[in-house]
């Protein structure tokens, strides 16, 4: 198919129905870009040749280097099947686990997409990644099961041992659609089981029968799977350019053999052979010892081909094999020193791959017109909220998606996915474009008067020269040189076409999709950020308002015009005037500099300034941050940039005390105690005020003697750490609710959220058990840090009682204020230590993770100012003594006196004119005074980091096994698996590494295995890493086994050092030790 012309693409976004947006999505190095370009290639956009080598869509410079897709870039094609015109707008995602948001943008833009897999490699993690992100956004899969040419080449298959690895490809991929399929269908049965709890039905004998039915049998999910006889899997080499589906050999066959195409299309694919005696199809080959139909019919003709052209060069046999095709060959190709160019060169003709993944495409993935309705749903609703959440009026635009008009009473709805860079030089109206015939016809003419110029002024020379010998001359006529210099000018101008000096400056195009309506240059529209919130629009915008009018302002919503419209052809633009529904295009506002610019570029970069005035990029992973670093320095800021090492996060807790030492000897309970107290003499300096027993409950006195803290660290079990970390979302949707009530308002949840936080709290009371933990889930005071976190703090004071963080899940129930309102009112002081305390611990000022505080007591005696006693009634006043007395023996009285005591104070406090000021300097010593005694609870149990930790899978050969373990042992990792995968050499080792010591770990195994392995890294857990950084030896093996200094440094304390260091914290650390003057022999003479 020739070069595509912008108008006939203009003109096919007007027919919805034959548009087909869909994105490319595969485990890194699976083949995506190189089928991009193959595709590409048909619209005559790049050679064909160059399709593999050139990969088209990876624009950028670092992409090209690297070999890998960094940035998600879209590019409309246009196809031509069955006398239907379509057309393709293509995104091309990356594969690497670090630029996963990248994937996130493309899919939220398309109704379909391409799964491809390698056919050596099968399915990898990235692999179940995109097939559950397709899942998820309910788009539609197809398959292409790429670099078959490896196993030809690389693996040396059979055709049969091909077939039967190619089967078990097909079934790794059905088995993770399968597996997200089941998941659906049971979560739909767990939610119908909530709304009737009884799953019990009586029989006819009148006893009770349980239903265990799981729903999966009623339910049809045949149309889920991949299968080569639906027509939904393509079999390629992108790289030789060819692939096929089996409808085109049914289709061959079909009239060689005489067999209709139903029966050819059904047998080719499955355990059917072919009875040469009967010239029928039979089933049963595996049984029966007969080649199945797709080995004899299909993959021994490649097989064939690959052998007479790569393996023998049997030039006779390849001229015959291109005869029998009917395929043209250039004598270049035939003699060619590579043979793979001849191989493409065939193959391309015979079998093209754009043809059989395109018509696919075309016939199996829905048009914009054909959207869901539950993905309608997803797409109108953000984060926690439900689509029947919304008020009516939002609901109704629903209608809208669905319908996909392109009138012009239809609502324009435009969805942003992204912001992504261009270089102004790259802008159309920045290009030279091509001259028009007027503009040719001026040139034309100009050059016609410059050569009659030169005439006439040779012509007046030579009379010059006769009238200089002759005594005559002939006066010039100035007027022909004036007007052709006018020409001349007015033509420099039409051709040079100078753009704005804006060599510097980088604009953003927003990557969208317009799924409503038409969206026009120079049209004004409403801009809804991620947390606009419709409900309060709807009460603040008037009604029938447009975006012409003057209108109040609305949080996270504002009011700007279309600059222009993109058509997005992979490097280059193209202006549009405007553009239908159903189409991919590109808007341009206005530009930002710097790091805010990387910020809107990157949805994954975060840019944060720290107190010392150092902006911190918080990147995905090694790769993804190299990637914004370059982009700072050559695009957004362009100065040169001094970067830190990389920052790499920890966390802090506390364990149970340890039962063995360092050297596996059972400790006793003295031995036990004896080298806490040490740990805590050494490292834990108290302050006047604080006192520590030895079960670690700490007494903590504020500056002014007015309060008093009893606070106790418990370790949380992990179960209900990891349930913390899962719950963030529905912690703060808590939290905002209590905030909200505080204030005398009402926050609206609906009540599968409040289902969810209801599941939430059952799961911490099952998690929650033990005699110490009895009753604590109902008395949670509050999560931390920043009121979400994974440490809880626990209300564990007799008397005290005080809103339930669970009061979303109350009806009617009033908390009774009156008994404890002087601690009521310091409440949210003990809650402000208790989050700065979790923010950063003492170890190394890192968050706290997995630590329970207990707050045991809480005692305040609060006096009168001695300025306001005069307008104090003398009950008031005969009641500071009693203040005073219970002031003094505050170390042992009991809550219920405090609270009698506060009562008290309180009512003097109101009748004194608000004397006691919960936001005064006392608030903020009983702030300090809680965060200190966190801390020092903290120290007193033993203290551990925790470091985030990668899953690591590595795919190598045996014979580089060795040195693959080599590096993870070197670097901290620790082998969980490995297996061989089934029809190859390849090892799969999945092993878990340090985040700390992973930079550099992809390049290391590299180099050290000659690139036969490569691995892939994806965040998993944090982990506590066993050893105490604050360890010394105590016991007599343990001064046997590492000497008096024990001095070889712990893994914990190299990284906790290593944080103190970088934030400017003391380090106790001995530089030189026992130093002498170092002699030389001549110098003892």
């Amino acid at each position: 198919m020739g070069h595509t012309s912008l108008e006939k693409i203009i003109a096919l976004q007007k027919k919805t129905t034959q548009i087909r947006n869909l994105c490319i999505l595969a485990h890194v190095d699976h083949g995506k870009t190189t089928l991009a370009d193959c595709l590409v290639a048909s619209n005559g956009i790049i050679s064909s040749r160059l399709a593999g080598k050139l990969r088209y869509l990876d624009s950028r410079e670092d992409e090209q280097i690297r070999g890998i897709t960094m940035k998600s870039s879209a590019i409309s094609l246009h196809y031509a099947t069955g006398g239907t015109d379509y057309l393709i707008n293509l995104i091309d995602s990356p594969g690497h686990v670090d630029f996963s948001s990248e994937v996130s943008t493309a899919v939220r833009l398309c109704d379909g997409a391409i799964v491809v897999v390698d056919a050596v490699e099968g399915v990898c993690p990235q692999t179940q990644v995109v097939l559950r992100q397709a899942w998820l956004e309910n788009i539609r899969p197809v398959l292409v099961i790429n670099k078959i040419d490896r196993l030809i080449v690389e693996l040396k298959l059979t055709s049969q041992e091909a077939y039967a690895h190619l089967q078990k490809i097909l079934e790794q991929v059905n088995a993770v659609t399968g597996t997200l399929f089941t998941s659906k269908v049971l979560e739909e049965r767990a939610e119908k089981e909530a709304e009737t709890p009884s799953s019990y039905a009586e029989n006819d004998s009148g006893d009770q029968v349980y239903d265990w039915s799981a729903g999966l049998e009623e339910t049809d999910d045949s149309d889920l799977y991949f299968s080569p006889d639906r027509g939904n899997v393509v079999f390629a080499s992108a790289i030789d350019g060819w692939g096929f589906r089996i409808h085109q050999f049914a289709e061959m066959y079909s009239q060689k053999m005489g067999i209709r195409f139903w029966v050819l299309l059904k047998t080719l694919w499955g355990d059917f052979y072919l009875n040469a005696k009967a010239k029928k199809i039979m089933k049963g080959a595996q049984s029966k010892g007969k080649k199945p139909l797709f080995v004899q019919l299909v993959l021994d003709n490649i097989w064939s081909m690959y052998d007479a052209v790569v393996t023998r060069r049997d030039k006779e046999k390849v001229e015959k094999m291109v005869t029998s095709l009917g395929v043209k060959v250039l004598p270049r190709d035939l003699k060619h020193s590579d043979p793979k160019v001849l191989l493409s060169a065939i193959c391309s003709q015979w079998l093209p791959v754009s043809q059989a993944v395109l018509s696919m495409v075309c016939e199996k993935l829905p048009s914009p017109a054909e959207i869901s309705a539950e993905r309608v749903e997803k797409l109108m609703s953000v984060g926690a909220r439900r689509f029947d959440s919304l008020p009516e009026k939002t609901q109704e635009l629903k209608k809208a998606f669905l319908d996909c008009s392109a009138d012009e009473t239809a609502p324009v709805i435009v969805f942003v996915s992204k912001m992504f860079a261009v270089d102004s030089k790259a802008l159309p109206q920045n290009k030279q474009r091509p001259l028009t015939q007027e503009e040719i016809a001026q040139r034309r003419e100009l050059a016609r008067q410059r050569h009659a110029e030169r005439q006439a002024a040779n012509q007046s020379a030579e009379s010059s020269g006769s009238a200089d010998a002759g005594g005559t001359s002939t006066p010039a006529a100035p007027a022909t040189g004036s007007v052709t210099d006018a020409l001349c000018a007015q033509t420099e101008a039409l051709s040079v076409r100078p753009a704005v000096e804006e060599d510097n400056k980088e604009h953003f195009v927003a990557f969208a999709r317009v799924y409503s309506g038409v969206v026009r240059k120079g049209q004004k529209v409403f801009v809804l950020g991620p947390k606009y919130d419709p409900s309060l629009a709807l009460r603040v915008l008037p009604e029938g308002c447009s975006v012409a009018d003057v209108l109040p302002s609305v949080p996270h919503m504002a009011c700007c015009t279309v600059d222009s419209l993109y058509l997005l052809m992979g490097r280059e633009l193209e202006e549009l005037d405007e553009v239908p529904s159903g189409n991919v295009l590109g808007e341009m506002p206005k530009l930002v500099r710097g790091m805010r610019l990387l910020n809107q570029a990157d949805p994954c970069a975060e840019v944060l300034i720290q107190e010392t005035g150092e902006h911190v990029l918080v990147t995905a992973g090694e790769v993804h941050l190299q990637r914004c670093l370059d982009d700072l320095r050559e695009r957004f800021a362009k100065i040169e940039i001094s970067a830190s090492e990389p920052i790499i996060p920890f966390r802090e807790t506390v364990i149970r005390p340890p039962k063995v030492d360092m050297v596996n000897e059972e400790l006793g309970k003295q031995q036990k105690v004896a080298v806490i107290h040490q740990v805590k003499d050494e490292h834990t300096k108290y302050h006047e005020g604080v006192q520590v027993d030895s079960t670690g409950l700490v007494t903590l006195t504020t500056s002014n003697k007015m309060a008093t803290v009893r606070v106790r660290a418990i370790p949380l079990p992990e179960e209900v750490t990891r349930i913390l970390e899962d719950s963030v979302g529905l912690i703060r949707t808590m939290e905002q609710f209590s905030l909200f009530a505080g204030e005398g308002k009402t926050l609206d949840i609906n009540q599968k959220i409040l289902e969810d936080i209801q599941e939430f709290k059952v799961k911490l009371e099952s998690t929650l058990q033990g005699h110490k933990w009895r009753g604590a889930v109902e008395h949670i005071w509050a999560f931390g840090p920043r009121r979400c976190g994974p440490n809880i703090l626990l209300n564990s004071m007799e008397g005290y009682r005080r809103p339930s963080l669970w009061q979303c899940l109350e009806q009617e129930k009033e908390i009774e204020k009156a008994e404890t309102t002087m601690l009521r009112d310091f409440d949210n002081s003990i809650v402000s230590g208790f989050q700065l305390a979790t923010l950063s611990g003492p170890m190394c000022e890192e968050p706290l993770m997995g630590v329970c505080f207990s707050v045991e007591t809480w005692d305040m005696k609060l006096s009168t100012p001695q300025t306001q006693q005069d307008s104090i009634d003398e009950e008031s006043q005969s009641a500071e003594p009693n203040n005073d007395n219970q002031g003094e023996c505050s170390d042992v009285h009991e809550t219920n006196a405090s609270s009698t005591s506060s009562n008290r104070s309180r009512s003097r406090a109101e009748t004194a004119g608000s004397s006691v000021d919960c936001y005064g300097p006392f608030s903020g010593q009983l702030i300090a005074a809680m965060k200190d005694a966190c801390r020092y609870a903290f120290q007193a149990k033993p203290q551990r980091l925790m470091a985030a930790m990668y899953t690591c899978e590595i795919m190598a050969t045996a014979e580089v096994l060795g040195r693959v373990y080599a590096v993870l042992s070197k670097r901290e990792g620790r082998v969980l698996q490995e297996e061989m995968k089934e029809g190859t050499d390849m090892f799969i080792i999945k092993a878990v590494l340090p985040v700390a010591e992973s930079f550099g770990f992809a390049d290391e195994i590299r180099k050290r295995t000659s690139g036969l392995a490569s691995p892939q890294l994806v965040f998993s857990h944090w982990e506590v890493i066993p050893s105490d950084p604050f360890w010394v030896p105590t016991t007599e093996e343990e001064y046997l086994h590492f000497g008096e200094k024990a001095d070889s440094t712990s893994q914990a304390l190299k990284y906790m050092n290593a944080v103190r260091r970088r934030k400017g914290l003391y380090v106790e650390e001995k530089i030189v030790e026992h130093a002498e003057k170092q002699r030389t022999l001549s110098k003892n003479k």
